[in-house]
């Protein structure tokens, strides 16, 4: 068959180009592998705030991968037509957490090596890669971190504020410092070994201390 004969085809021939069982199969395949890439997920997740919907993303993303290859393999003219399409098509979702890019990459891949047939390949790769990352990402450090937030009312109150974080707390840093006139905004990053607060009431109540917060903190921003 040459190259002009492809276009002759006809519509209704392309109906059977790609096995209704080997369709089912993969589209089953690439739903459990999506749940399970999902969970591994949740489990690894360490930012503040967990989103649900990317979860979905990742179910979603491995199942829809999969859809396109087996339609791409099954015609040599749908797939220089997805190549032109997909190269036009824009993300401008902000990734908040650098790993969410590897879970990302991680559906896709599932999704493209099932829709090629190495189903052993797409288990055991993805069973590999859910071991590594609950034995590194999904780790925890006993310390917990957090922004402390102080606005005091001179040098003095600032003194004794610090004094007492560095008691309080396993680990205590100046992010920032802001000298208004009468006014002085301290922002700290702080460690702490379990998950008692109480000592930031006690900041608070301190002479010349107007107020204290205390957020959430991963590294990355504060929630």
């Amino acid at each position: 068959m040459s190259f002009s004969d492809i276009f002759k085809s006809g519509f209704l021939e392309k109906v059977t180009a790609v096995d209704l069982a080997d369709m089912a199969i993969a589209l089953v395949l690439a739903f459990g592998l999506g749940l399970f890439i999902s969970f591994i997920y949740k489990k690894t997740y360490a930012g503040v705030m967990y989103s649900a919907s990317f979860c979905v993303t990742l179910v979603a993303m491995t199942m829809i991968t999969t859809l396109v290859i087996l339609a791409v393999t099954s015609n040599v003219v749908l797939s220089l037509g997805m190549v032109g399409a997909l190269s036009i098509v824009r993300f401008r979702t902000a990734v908040k957490e650098p790993l969410d890019i590897a879970f990302l990459f991680w559906a896709i891949g599932a999704g493209i090596v099932l829709a090629a047939g190495m189903i052993p390949l797409a288990m055991l790769g993805s069973a590999v890669i859910g071991v590594m990352l609950l034995a590194f990402a999904g780790r925890r450090s006993r310390l917990h971190p957090y922004i402390v937030v102080l606005r005091c009312d001179g040098e003095g109150s600032e003194n004794r504020a610090c004094a007492l974080l560095e008691t309080c707390c396993k680990r205590s840093m100046v992010k920032s410092k802001t000298v208004r006139a009468g006014e002085v905004e301290l922002e700290l990053e702080v460690r702490l070994e379990g998950e008692d607060t109480g000592f930031i009431n006690t900041l608070a109540a301190m002479e010349g201390v107007t107020s204290a917060v205390l957020v959430s903190y991963n590294g990355e921003y504060t929630a």
